[in-house]
């Protein structure tokens, strides 16, 4: 059987300084990609994980293989030891300040200026030797993310025989917006080395082909229909296609639209936890009666956390009963080391200062604002005490927080359970069409969408989540992780037999 070799910028463990010595823990949260990830080494194959760390120094000391043993399983770890000057040139300028805002469409941000492509390529290229050094003939290498955009066309050079999947968590733009980048060819080219390209929904598949045939000459030879429900003519992220090959000099590569998906089993196990009942009922007895709308993201220009703020003062300025009866907590947990970050929770924190000046009182405060991250089972607490949870971003690869709060809802006939308005420019708003759909660039629109959240009565939010909950377990992270197995027995056999092709392997 071959191993797996996983490639993220990430540790699969968190690093404790204790007594002087460092220690590796686990994650404390079970939720989110890394132990999804770190899932994939429990089939008792072994396999490793390469990453970087970061240090002052380079010592003779330091460990470049670990082996972990943890409750998923064993593994080694590869580290990369970049220098702090090797992280800032690839990680905060590169990648955030020239890739980010084209990826997610904000063209006015793009800097190139301070960009040194060469540190770039020389960081790919080492995450390319550990990967190579991991792996032998026929093992898949699978490679996550933007950041590491050219280790597959590396990889391919020092190890022409591994097969290379990649996956990309972030949105992929249209071929106006890509075509930005003065790296394009080198990047598109890289990606056509892989064997397997996964993406979350259809839209990002369609661009990343048309991208890749304005550039090479590059043949669709499959796709598939996207199901009648994630279809929806109109919406902004819909697609009625899905391309799921293409074949680039002679080699056939795979494609998959499947969204990662939220661990179901653990945000349910969590809602009924005794302790995050208890949080619960602390946050009602506080609130009492009035209304909580949250909202739940990371300081970043592409989430509209700002846009948010404007639209909640304009709904106190417009409906005046609201004053006193609903308040907003919006956590916006702030990044570090990216200047356009630092701009934007400034502006969040004197937006909160202002709407709390003009409509707050020495009793009641109507927005709170929360710039540090929040426990996992606190959050889900905060979840089911939501009328309202706010999901707007101006632009999102998915965003987990709305399948979140889906499955923190109560079941009961009778339970009360929240509203979700999202943003059609969310990848997750082609699965939870059945959310308050909103185009966050439209005052009315937004307006629009947040008085009818509050006023929306119980049997309708009951209807909806419903159907919203459906959608959320038949896509969580058990069927992402099984689409990824599906892809990763493409890549060793080539094709399945036609019985075995998905209705839906994707979101089609």
């Amino acid at each position: 059987m071959s191993k797996l070799i996983i490639v993220y910028h990430r540790q699969p463990y968190e690093e404790v300084l204790v007594d002087g010595k460092v220690e590796r823990r686990e994650p404390k949260s079970p939720n989110g990609i890394i132990p999804s990830l770190k899932s994939f080494f429990g089939n008792g194959n072994g396999g490793s994980w390469v990453a970087w760390t970061s240090t002052e120094n380079a010592t003779e000391e330091f460990e470049r293989v670990v082996n972990i043993t943890d409750s998923i399983g064993s593994y080694r770890v590869s580290r990369l030891q970049l220098t702090p000057e090797q992280v800032k040139s690839f990680y905060h300028v590169t990648s955030k300040e020239a890739l980010w805002p084209i990826l997610h469409s904000f063209k006015e941000r793009y800097n190139y200026m301070p960009v040194d492509w060469s540190t770039f390529r020389e960081v790919n290229w080492q995450f390319a030797q550990a990967a190579a050094a991991e792996a032998d003939d026929g093992d898949i290498v699978w490679v996550h993310d933007y950041n590491l955009w050219l280790v597959p066309m590396y990889l391919r050079q020092l190890k022409p025989n591994v097969r290379i999947a990649f996956f990309h968590h972030t949105p992929f733009p249209s071929a106006d917006m890509f075509n930005v980048l003065s790296w394009r060819a080198e990047i598109i080219e890289s990606l056509l080395a892989c064997d397997a390209i996964g993406f979350h929904i259809p839209r990002y598949t369609a661009n990343f082909v048309a991208i890749a045939k304005s550039h090479f000459d590059v043949e669709e030879v499959e796709s598939i229909p996207v199901r009648n429900e994630f279809s929806s003519r109109g919406m902004a992220l819909s697609e009625e296609r899905a391309p799921t090959k293409i074949r680039y000099q002679g080699r056939d590569i795979h494609l998959s639209s499947h969204p990662v998906g939220v661990d179901v089993d653990y945000i349910e196990a969590t809602a009924k936890n005794s302790e995050t009942k208890t949080k619960l009922a602390k946050i009602r007895d506080y609130l009492g009666d009035a209304r909580l709308l949250l909202s739940v993201s990371r300081t970043d220009y592409t989430k509209g956390g700002v846009e948010l703020l404007l639209a909640f003062e304009r709904l106190l300025k417009a409906r005046p009963e609201l004053v006193g009866k609903v308040r907003l907590m919006h956590v916006s947990v702030q990044a570090s080391n990216v200047e356009a970050y630092d701009e934007v929770q400034q502006e969040i924190e004197s937006l909160c200062g202002r709407i709390n000046g003009q409509f707050g009182t020495f009793e009641w405060q109507p927005v709170a604002l929360l710039s540090t991250p929040v426990p996992f089972r606190e959050l889900v607490a905060y979840y089911q005490a939501a009328d309202v949870c706010w999901v707007t971003p101006l632009c999102d690869g998915l965003n987990l927080v709305s399948g979140e709060f889906v499955m923190a809802q109560r079941d009961d006939e009778d339970a009360d359970v929240g509203a979700l308005v999202l943003s059609e420019f969310a990848g997750a708003a082609v699965e939870l069409n059945e959310s308050i759909l909103v185009n966050p660039f439209s005052h009315a629109a937004m307006d629009s969408a947040i008085s009818q959240a509050i006023d929306m009565p119980q049997a309708e939010r009951r209807a909806r989540m419903r159907e919203l909950k459906r959608k959320v377990r038949e896509l969580d992270i058990k069927s992402w992780s099984a689409e990824q197995d599906r892809v990763f027995a493409l890549v060793r056999e080539s094709n399945l037999p036609k019985d075995e092709e998905p209705e839906y392997g994707n979101v089609a």
